[in-house]
């Protein structure tokens, strides 16, 4: 056939038909993403001998679904998640339309080179949403597409047509329990404009997958309000259906078990015909219709499943005119097209260089041309250059978007009560903000798991209402039933509300956090949940911060100080989640006014491009504690928001030295009073952000092992007031490494005090003492830690 289409474009280049050169294009991205895998594994050199990878299987099974999407169906508005292990497959897309170079597949899965799995961050190519941890990429579209519908009812967007939201999907993937919180969550709110195609190959890393798999795959989104299109057979099969004894053929295929057609798919045609024949033969009409063809044509037919007919895909895309959501179900062999077609071990497997140089000369791949775009297609090149230029989805060029920062108000302040909470604070900033007519109030949405009022944003909610397609009637309020909460639900609202389901608040919080890269509009987001239930999300979390997504969250109420709660709800761990996790700062502070001037900070950093900027996590308390009154000039602000500043400063002749995080700040300063009436010049360290500190010292330190001089980071600058015989006790309402490294900056002594065993109820007064938090256990570590005794404790 290839011989065929070479004849009449010879002729006439430009006459070459979408259905002829697609075909091309398909046989050119199986040839490319394979070759790439081989390059990478057999031919560039290894310095430390380990497997390369890259998954040739994964990737033929979807090389036609994504031939079809990407070189006829896309537009330059639609956003693609794509599967993590057909990322050979996008970049040789990529390549071909000119948005990835020769080089950076040479370089596929090392150093610089085209990534393992697509990246918004790393690669060069027109990555839409990274994907990686599966699962995720699928549900991440949903929660785009729910942010487009956001922006376009707020009035926002401009004239950019609506994009489609599509996420290939592998149905191993379908596994993963986040994609049913987001599709239950997708439903609630009226979800439009998206597509999964589901690469349903029946292979999973270590088997083929059990029977009975794709009906509740179809189940699940028919309930949840979606179109299924099954693509089961191509037209090669059906038109077989359609001779006589091809009714009987069809039935033994849908009984067919999946480990059997993966079997014979790897055995080949003599083997299906061997099969056929014992199971079905009748010297008949079955018979007549399997012996018309040959072991190859029989091969072909057998596996000629909807997933890899191109034509019938492209009918299947081309037919959806509406906005509801569909699932496209697409029967697929793993590794179609390929000498280890259906092997249940081929998900990790390789071709070797036998099997490679066989299959070469049957793609017509002279050595030397392997990366040829034209090569071994039977296409003249002028024909296929003047095709892809045309391709809708590469005709604008670049498709990442950009927005403005928004202006943020040069502070903000509220009048705490004297004695209040940092989460109390927090929704005190954020109502204050919502009663404002700052510009940068109308591009914040926040966003909870149904935790809204817990985490005190209430009040910013009663201002600015809560997100609605269609206006939603109070019945309570209309029925006079008083209530404490008049909420208001429509079109411009700006409070998106969630299932109980930590994942999906990520999720949301990330893609609202792309809407300037994705939609070229900025909205900043901010979500709230339990402190605790950051690990419930923390897959989520990690992909929103492996994108470069920019959300404010809240974590709230945090540690034992929740007192009465007890057990699962006080946290332990997060600070150090919030210390190790990349592309998020990490802050817990003890005031009000503290928050305040993080906050504000935040704002801005959310905003700011590359890697100046970042996320911020903000772990609060519910406990009420003593606000100062001080002014906050613009140097203590600056020490706030890089991680700590001296409440107390310390005098030369500093023994015993407290540092602080958060809730406990009452103790430790209690503790540095009594400390002073028997020891002079104790210090009280107010950390409000060990993240800061840390990531500040780590990078002066990177300096100086490169040789260079630089300024002393925060933390270096604080410590070094201390003389080298202070003992520094270190107290906070978490795990006691969150701070305990202090030492090691200047070589203090450190008596790390805090919580690393699970919680229980009680008051605060009972809990920091039984867990070592209160004042007597800091008198007791400071004693311990300094030459003679303090003070009786």
């Amino acid at each position: 056939m290839l011989d065929q289409v070479s004849t009449q474009l010879a002729a006439s280049p430009r006459q070459a038909t979408e259905a002829q050169v697609l075909a091309a294009l398909e046989r050119k991205v199986l040839w490319l993403s394979a070759w790439m895998i081989h390059h990478a594994n057999h031919i560039r050199p290894s310095a430390d001998g380990l497997k390369v990878g890259g998954h040739q299987a994964s990737s033929a099974s979807i090389a036609t679904i994504m031939t079809a999407l990407y070189f006829a169906v896309l537009r330059p508005e639609d956003r693609v998640a794509v599967k993590p292990h057909a990322s050979p497959v996008f970049h040789a897309i990529q390549y071909l339309l000119g948005n990835q170079t020769q080089a950076k597949l040479e370089a596929f899965r090392a150093l610089g080179g085209a990534q393992s799995y697509p990246s918004r961050t790393k690669d060069v190519d027109d990555v839409d949403f990274s994907t990686g941890s599966v699962g995720l990429g699928a549900a991440q579209t949903i929660f785009a597409s729910l942010v487009q519908d956001y922006l376009r009812l707020h009035g926002w967007g401009g004239t950019q047509p609506e994009g489609r939201m599509v996420a290939l999907v592998g149905d191993a993937e379908m596994d993963e329990g986040n994609i049913y919180e987001a599709l239950l969550e997708g439903s609630r709110h009226g979800l439009r404009n998206t597509w999964w195609v589901v690469d349903y190959n029946r292979q999973s890393l270590d088997a083929v997958i059990g029977e009975g798999v794709n009906d509740k795959i179809l189940g699940t989104f028919a309930t949840m309000g979606w179109e299924v299109v099954v693509l089961k057979y191509g037209r090669l099969l059906q038109a077989a259906f359609a001779e006589p004894g091809g009714e009987r053929l069809r039935d033994w295929i849908d009984a067919c078990p999946n480990q059997l057609y993966s079997a014979l798919t790897f055995r080949g045609g003599a083997a299906w015909r061997q099969r056929l024949l014992d199971d079905l033969g009748d010297q008949g009409e079955v018979s007549a219709l399997i012996g018309r063809r040959s072991d190859a044509e029989l091969a072909a037919l057998m596996t000629n499943l909807g997933g890899h007919d191109l034509g019938l895909l492209l009918d299947a895309f081309r037919g959806i005119e509406h906005d509801r959501p569909v699932c496209f179900l697409a029967y697929t062999i793993k590794g179609f097209g390929l000498p280890l077609a259906g092997h249940k071990d081929n998900h990790s497997g390789l071709l070797n260089p036998v099997q490679m140089e066989q299959w070469r000369a049957a793609m017509g791949i002279r050595p030397g041309h392997e990366w040829d775009p034209a090569e071994g297609l039977g296409i003249p090149e002028e024909a296929l250059r003047a095709f892809l230029a045309g391709v809708p989805f590469n005709a604008s060029g670049p498709r990442r978007t950009t927005a403005p920062a928004l202006p943020v108000p040069e502070r903000l302040a509220v009048e705490p009560q004297p004695v209040a909470s940092t989460q109390a604070g927090f929704g005190q900033l954020l109502h204050a903000l919502a009663r404002s007519d700052a510009p940068i109030a109308e591009r914040i949405v926040t966003t909870s798991p149904d935790v809204t009022v817990s985490t005190n944003l209430g009040g910013w909610v009663g201002r600015r209402g809560l997100f609605a397609r269609e206006p939603r009637r109070d019945l309570f309020r209309e029925e006079k039933i008083p209530s404490a909460f008049r909420w208001e639900a429509g079109p411009r609202g700006q409070h998106v509300e969630l299932g109980i389901a930590e994942m999906n608040l990520f999720l949301m919080l990330s893609a609202f956090g792309l809407s300037h890269g994705l939609f070229g509009e900025r909205i900043i987001p901010v979500g709230t949940l339990y402190d605790p239930f950051i690990a419930r999300g923390l897959d989520a979390m990690n992909y929103a911060c492996y994108q470069d997504a920019r959300f404010i969250l809240a974590a709230t109420p945090s540690g034992i100080t929740l007192a009465p709660e007890g057990g699962a709800h006080q946290s332990i761990g997060t600070p150090m989640i919030g210390m190790a996790q990349p592309g998020l700062s990490a802050f817990e502070p003890a005031y009000v006014d503290e928050l305040a001037v993080i906050l504000r900070w935040s704002l801005e950093h959310v905003q700011r491009e590359g890697g100046e900027g970042g996320s911020v996590y903000l772990r609060l308390s519910t406990r009420g504690i003593e606000q100062p009154k001080r002014e906050v000039t613009p140097a203590l602000a600056g020490d706030i928001v890089a991680g700590g500043y001296w409440l107390r400063p310390p005098g030369p002749n500093c023994a015993v030295a407290i540092a602080y995080s958060g809730a406990v700040a009452p103790e430790a300063i209690a503790a540095a009073g009594l400390l002073a009436e028997h020891r002079r010049d104790v210090g009280v360290l107010a950390v409000t952000s060990p993240d800061r500190l840390f990531a500040g010292w780590r990078a002066a330190e990177a300096a100086r092992m490169r040789g260079e001089a630089p300024v002393p980071s925060q933390v270096e600058r604080l410590l070094r007031l201390l003389p080298r015989h202070c003992c520094l006790v270190t107290v906070t309402d978490a795990h006691p490494a969150g701070l305990g490294w202090l030492g090691a900056v200047e070589g203090h002594k450190v008596k790390a005090l805090g919580v690393d065993a699970f919680g229980q109820s009680g008051s605060i007064a009972e809990l920091y003492g039984t867990y070592g938090l209160d004042t007597a256990a800091i008198l007791r570590a400071a004693a311990a830690g300094s030459a003679g005794p303090l003070l009786p404790v």
